[in-house]
């Protein structure tokens, strides 16, 4: 046979190969149009086989990629499925524990767990969470207070009432809504989280969907275009009432009126809806101004007993089933007769305060956050309480201001941040002789430091209790009760006549004043400029505030700029 006969032989062959492909490919898709699936697995031989796509071309013919997008199509059919009856997926493929017992070690419960890492023991098993957690504890306050046992959720999920969410957009341009990444500003998408409110989630996800037919733009962070960089999401566990905050760049909202109206179509049980105004360059998520869209611009909801109106800005348990529990543990503690003073050291919205007042003689509420504290004087009112006051101060130093007035407390309730007390706060409740004290902490490393500084002072530690808050995290909330061992009948305080001038006109000090010019103004002011601006206003000074160190030394006089900033200051301390 010559090269031409061969190349024509070759060129049949191909042929033969070619119309044998297409018939193959006509019966494969015959059996598509007729519903019929390969069924692998199948013995070779098998009589059901005939019609059947060859084994080797179902799985030699996928590509890696496919596979894998055909594992994430099958993840995601799942969670729908899950989402559907409102239960997380409990299946080995998702990470979570199966019937068997046994748990997978490389996937978790959530898809974007390791990217968030909000959520460090999701996987866990509850029972060893809670383990965990109390044998933290007993470690940090071994030798200093007895652990009692760690108390627990029912239901470990969806428990967080109040949601935020960040706005942005993918490489591709794509709107995505989430939490940034631990430590970072990069954003994780989340369209269902396992510890949010669900409810919540859903009308993120709504809003998500509405923003491209609206054209809003997400804010840059890089560039500082763009509208929307945050929803905040408040839910009322008791009342079921929602508040839907829309954070923007700008006051400007186009077609805020018919945005609002559509979302309320889709989510009638929104009952306020809120814009916050935040053009600054922080990582802050809300800003000072805000307008209300629809509704009163807040919620209200009831624990203990008790009705709270919950504002954008206002410090809430995001817990609230636990908190309930916390908060009558707190009150079990305190012991309280009817008779007592009791201070509530930063009281937020005045939810512990107004509880213990029903039990209580009268109390004291401080905090610094001005809304909180107008948001307490309406719940005040609104549950007809009258034995309690609230002043707008920082928690630590109207303490010490109480103890060097010489005025009493019966029982401290203090809930400070993670950073911990200080010792200047814990020694003015020594100074004023307060038999109990109260501790609810959210950092066990600080409790544990502040314990050991209050046994110097005199107090014992009788117990400690842990609430798990915060299921799925490394979080613990704590309550302690501290007992003075030796209390005194009375305590003498030395005090000038000057100094009780002072403390009548105002309980603000040199630090105060200090700190509330720099917050407000940015303007650093000494102690020299304070007394020069008291004296102007006719506030008695001490006389070597405004003495000069040498008689041959000018004394500087202070600027008009921070003079003003002082005199704001005296005033929103009402000294003048």
């Amino acid at each position: 046979m010559n090269e031409k006969g061969v190349k024509m032989q070759e060129k049949n062959v191909q042929g033969k190969k070619k119309q044998e492909k297409k018939v193959q490919g006509n019966k494969s898709q015959e059996n598509r149009i007729q519903g019929k699936r390969v069924q692998e697995g199948k013995k070779q031989g098998s009589p059901k086989r005939e019609n059947k796509r060859p084994e080797s071309r179902a799985v030699k013919g996928v590509k890696p990629e496919q596979k894998q997008r055909s594992e994430q199509k099958q993840r995601t059919e799942q969670k729908q499925k899950a989402a559907k009856f409102g239960k997380p997926v409990l299946k080995q493929q998702s990470g979570q524990i199966a019937e068997n017992g046994k748990r997978s070690p490389k996937k978790s419960m959530c898809p974007v767990m390791r990217q968030c890492g909000g959520c460090q023991m999701l996987d866990m098993p509850y029972a060893e969470q809670l383990k965990t957690k109390r044998k933290r504890l007993e470690t940090l306050l071994k030798g200093i207070c007895p652990v009692k046992d760690m108390i627990g959720m029912e239901d470990p999920f969806y428990y967080r009432n109040k949601v935020h969410a960040v706005f942005d957009r993918d490489r591709r341009g794509n709107i995505i809504s989430g939490i940034y990444q631990e430590n970072t500003h990069n954003v994780v998408p989340v369209e269902k989280c396992m510890i949010e409110d669900q409810k919540a989630d859903e009308i993120i996800g709504t809003i998500r969907g509405m923003l491209k037919s609206f054209k809003i733009r997400t804010f840059d962070e890089d560039t500082g275009y763009g509208l929307l960089r945050h929803v905040l999401i408040r839910r009322g566990f008791e009342s079921g009432e929602i508040m839907v905050v829309l954070v923007t760049a700008s006051p400007v909202f186009p077609s805020k009126n018919n945005f609002v109206k559509a979302l309320r179509e889709k989510h009638p049980e929104i009952t306020t809806i809120v814009q916050n105004i935040n053009g600054r360059g922080t990582s802050m998520v809300l800003g000072e101004k805000e307008h209300v869209l629809y509704g009163k611009g807040y919620i209200v909801d009831t624990l203990c007993g008790c009705s709270f109106r919950i504002s954008s800005r206002s410090f809430y348990q995001v817990n609230p089933v636990q908190t309930e529990k916390l908060y009558t543990k707190a009150l079990e503690l305190a012991g309280l007769t009817g008779k007592e003073t009791v201070v509530d050291a930063y009281c937020g919205i005045g939810t512990i305060g107004i509880i213990a007042s029903k039990k209580a003689g009268n109390v004291i509420g401080v905090e610094l956050n001005q809304d909180a504290v107008r948001d307490a004087i309406n719940n005040a009112k609104m549950n007809q309480i009258s034995n309690i006051r609230f002043f707008c101060n920082d928690a630590g130093r109207f303490l010490v201001n109480m103890a060097e007035a010489g005025e009493k407390a019966d029982v401290v309730i203090m809930d400070p941040p993670r950073s911990g007390s200080t010792e200047e706060f814990m020694d003015s409740i020594a100074k004023m002789g307060a038999k109990k004290v109260v501790y609810v902490s959210c950092n066990p490393e600080t409790l544990a430091r502040d314990l050991a500084y209050m046994k110097k002072l005199g107090y014992k530690a009788k117990e400690a209790v842990g609430f798990d808050m915060f299921p799925a995290t490394e979080h613990v909330e704590t309550v302690c009760l501290l007992v003075l061992r030796n209390p005194v009948t009375h305590i003498n305080i030395d005090v000038d006549v000057e100094e009780m001038v002072q403390d009548k006109r105002g309980l603000a000090t040199y630090g105060q004043i200090k700190d509330y010019v720099l917050e407000r103004s940015g303007l650093k002011v000494s102690s020299l400029y304070i007394a020069q601006v008291k004296q102007k206003h006719g506030i008695i000074e001490r006389e070597n505030y405004n003495k000069p160190k040498s008689e041959d030394v000018r004394q500087p006089q202070c600027p008009p700029d921070k003079e003003r900033a002082i005199t704001e200051a005296l005033k929103h301390f009402g000294m003048i």
